[in-house]
């Protein structure tokens, strides 16, 4: 059990790290730190279902950011499947931003 739960959080911890390597084409910050992952979940089929909304619903790049996530997450190796869903509830905001985000944009 204990060596599931390990091999869970650093498929997540992976996960992650991935997500923060692709930026918004219009804001300098990733799109984790940004607060746009609403739930990251990798089951024992090592299938990865992301959940991820955008600033505004009208995001101009949505095709884009999607396209990076989806070639991004299913080129790890242990990936068997992505289930990415863009949502917008609850809405975005600022409050949604890391701290490191909020020091990139100058918010703090």
């Amino acid at each position: 059990m204990e060596n599931e739960e390990t091999d869970f959080l650093e498929k997540e911890t992976e996960v992650v790290r991935v997500l923060k390597n692709i930026y918004d084409p219009e804001i300098p910050v990733n799109i984790y730190d940004l607060g746009l992952i609403y739930e990251i979940d990798v089951d024992d089929d090592n299938n990865v279902k992301l959940r991820m909304t955008l600033t505004a619903p009208n995001c101009p790049m949505v095709d884009i950011l999607l396209e990076e996530v989806d070639k991004k997450i299913t080129s790890l190796e242990w990936v068997n499947e992505l289930d990415l869903k863009l949502v917008f509830d609850p809405p975005w905001d600022q409050s949604m931003l890391s701290e490191e985000a909020k020091l990139e944009l100058g918010l703090l």
